[in-house]
């Protein structure tokens, strides 16, 4: 199957506006999610999805590809799916602009289930959360799943509840942003209606969930940090400053 990823990317975020183009240990943080993203060998192409010509610009400065969208998107996966439409593949891997740390097996071990199955058609992949205080913050996104690894809810809020607020006493997982649709799966998306759980929780995925769509889940040890805020670049960057990735790019 022809797979190709597109990153979503917008300068409008409310808790780190402009956070595509902040420097990243000398370069742009969507150049090293791009870079990162491109070192999977399972994929035939990357692609920035974006609705701002500043990240176009620079996207295309360092020689990658970048594809205009509306700037109307609420979701990330309806700007992806307004990006598919010119671009020719049987799978697209939609992964997320602030994952700077993103390893490119991430990418194979999303693509494992839909290679295994092709009945299903989205994938998230999923980590345990080893930490209470991210277990807490608003910011992951935190999912339980069935024993099939099918989704059953995603929110930003702390759940499973801990008996007792012992959070040793549960196994928590949180969404990593990393999503693999089959391209028919990605236009459904798009022409279903926002659900009143998505708009809630804001995830995207609740929008398959709410409207009854399976999403499977993949399981990751590789550990990450999204970028939500300064802090969180600032926290990033001392994590990434020795990482042998980046002398692959």
């Amino acid at each position: 199957m022809k797979t190709v990823a597109v990153i979503p990317a917008r300068m409008g975020s409310s808790r780190f506006p402009g956070k595509p183009l902040a420097d990243l240990l000398g370069r742009t943080m969507i150049e090293h999610v791009y870079k990162r993203t491109a070192l999977s060998p399972g994929l035939s192409g990357v692609v920035v999805a974006t609705c701002d010509k500043e990240i176009a610009d620079a996207v295309r400065g360092f020689g990658g590809t970048a594809i205009m969208t509306s700037g109307e998107h609420e979701r990330a996966s309806d700007r992806v799916a307004e990006a598919s439409g010119a671009i020719d593949a049987d799978v697209i891997v939609m992964v997320q602009g602030d994952e700077p740390m993103v390893h490119p097996h991430m990418i194979d071990e999303a693509l494992e289930p839909m290679a295994a199955d092709d009945r299903v058609v989205c994938v998230n992949l999923t980590k345990r959360i080893e930490d209470e205080a991210e277990f807490l913050n608003p910011n992951t996104i935190k999912v339980v799943f069935d024993g099939n690894w099918d989704a059953l809810y995603m929110s930003r809020q702390p759940i499973p509840t801990a008996p007792g607020s012992d959070f040793a006493a549960i196994a928590a997982y949180k969404q990593v942003c990393i999503i693999p649709f089959r391209i028919s799966a990605l236009e459904r998306f798009s022409g279903l209606e926002p659900t009143a759980l998505e708009i809630a929780e804001s995830i995207d995925m609740m929008r398959f969930l709410q409207h009854g769509i399976k999403v499977r889940m993949a399981e990751t040890r590789i550990a990450t940090h999204a970028v939500d805020t300064v802090d969180d670049l600032n926290m990033v960057e001392d994590l990434m400053a020795e990482d042998p990735l980046l002398q692959c790019y």
